[in-house]
Order: structure tokens, then C-alpha cells, then sequence
């Protein structure tokens, strides 16, 4: 294997480069494999290909959260869907939209797929993810409390562009010594304001793939975002969240 950038692995092996390819090459991750002569583009440790992956999201998996917002508790995983635009990753910085005056953050632990997989039992779910992540679902709360109130789907007050930070370090699934206990917090200048335990879900890891599959197709790279505790609150400009797992800080970012 070798890196390059795409440019000159297409080049090399085309002979010139094509100029309709630059948008697309340039969403692609830098690492590049030659086999049988051939170049091939490959996905790098830890980075994301937004082209071919999906985000997918759990809402109300843990109680105290539900009871913090009132809702009812639901009898089967509650699914939505985030755009691969609301991807942040790198600790780059959130910018707060115009369209919402009470931005929430609700801090997940995230799940990594590692191969294809429809209908899967849940004896079978943990050997379908490899790694787990931190996140951030922003929510536009205010956006979400008036679409709700009119029985609308409230995809736009979750999947706004940069609604989905994550870490860009994911830990194997073999660094954990039980899936069914791990600590995860946030802080906010400093101060934590969500502390959660996977041992306090409604749907653990293997329900939540297994449930899934049912519906939609899971495919290699893409994401799901397991439900956040309580403890979810508005940010503002000048804040800094940093996430943890465990004692690990996973992402650092700034709101601007």
C-alpha cells in the first residue's frame, strides 16, 4: 500500500486526469492500494467516506432522558436518520445556525459497521461492528418542539449540516471488556453536563443492530448513533464540549 493523493494515483495510471473527477476524489480519503495493476481507492483508519456510508440514530434509549422531555416510552427503538452533510469530524468547530435559537447537546456513543448485513439476529449483531466512537446529535430544539406539535417529522431539527459531530479516534470493540458497561460523558467548559453507561439503555448494542437490519440494509462505514442519557441542554456561542469514554477524551470542539 502507498499514499498519494488521487490526482497522481489517476494520472499514473490513466495518463491524464480527469477534471469532472475532482469533486468527487476530493471527498475521498487519501490512501490509495495498487492490486493486479490496478489502483484502488481504500478507506483509511478512522476516516469516514461521506459517498458510501449512512448515519442512522436511536431517540429514546435511555429513561431518565425520556423523562427529562417528557415523552412516552416507546415500545420498539426509535429511528431516524441524519445526511451524510451533518457529519463534523477533525474537532472542527460547530457553528450555530440562524434558523434555531436553542441548539441542544445530547452526547452518544457510536457504533462503526464493519460489513454488509440485512435481517440479523441479535446472536449474531456484535460481530457486525468493530469499533465505537463518541458523538454529538445537535438538536434544534425549538425547531423539533414546533414540528412535533403539528405531527411532522423533525428530520430538519436534527439533520442540519454539522449536526453530527464524532470522534476521529474509534476504539477497537476489543479495547472494551464489556460492551455493556462503558462510561461516556460530556463536558462543557470544563463542567460535566451528561454522564451515561451503555449498561443504561432500553436497547442494547445487539437489539439496536438487529432491529435495524430489519428495515434497512447495513453497510460497511456507516454509523449509528446509540441514544444519548440525561442531561441534554442549549450551547451557545464561545462554549467548548469535550467528550469522553471512560478516562479517553475522544473530541474537543468549539461553538462559534
Amino acid at each position: 500500500m502507498f499514499a498519494t493523493t488521487p490526482g497522481a494515483a489517476v494520472s499514473r495510471y490513466f495518463g491524464f486526469w480527469p477534471r469532472e473527477l475532482n469533486a468527487i476524489f476530493d471527498r475521498l480519503p487519501r490512501v490509495f492500494c495498487k492490486t493486479g495493476g490496478s489502483v484502488v481507492a481504500v478507506s483509511a483508519p478512522n476516516s469516514f467516506n461521506s459517498l458510501s456510508m449512512k448515519i442512522l440514530c436511536i431517540g429514546r434509549n435511555y429513561a431518565e432522558h425520556i423523562a427529562e422531555l417528557q415523552n412516552e416510552t416507546p415500545d420498539a427503538p426509535v429511528i431516524f436518520a441524519k445526511p451524510d452533510t451533518a457529519l463534523l469530524q477533525r474537532n472542527q468547530p460547530f457553528f450555530l445556525p440562524d434558523f434555531s435559537q436553542d441548539i441542544h447537546h445530547e452526547v452518544e456513543l457510536v457504533l462503526r459497521i464493519c460489513k454488509n448485513g440485512k435481517n440479523i439476529e441479535e446472536k449474531f449483531a456484535p460481530t457486525y461492528f468493530d469499533a465505537i466512537g463518541l458523538g454529538i446529535d445537535f438538536t434544534a430544539r425549538d425547531l423539533q418542539s414546533k414540528l412535533k406539535s403539528k405531527g411532522l417529522p423533525w428530520e430538519l431539527a436534527k439533520g442540519f449540516d454539522g449536526s453530527a459531530p464524532i470522534s476521529q479516534e474509534f476504539k477497537p470493540v476489543s479495547e472494551f471488556a464489556d460492551l455493556k458497561n462503558i462510561d461516556f460523558r460530556l463536558e462543557v467548559n470544563g463542567e460535566v453536563r451528561q454522564q451515561g453507561n451503555s449498561g443504561l439503555m432500553l436497547h442494547d448494542f445487539s437489539k439496536i443492530i438487529s432491529y435495524i437490519s430489519q428495515f434497512i440494509t447495513l453497510k460497511m462505514g456507516d454509523l449509528i448513533f446509540t441514544g444519548t442519557p440525561s442531561g441534554v441542554g442549549p450551547v451557545k456561542i464561545g462554549d467548548q464540549l469535550t467528550g469522553f469514554i471512560g478516562e479517553d477524551k475522544m473530541f474537543d470542539l468549539a461553538v462559534k
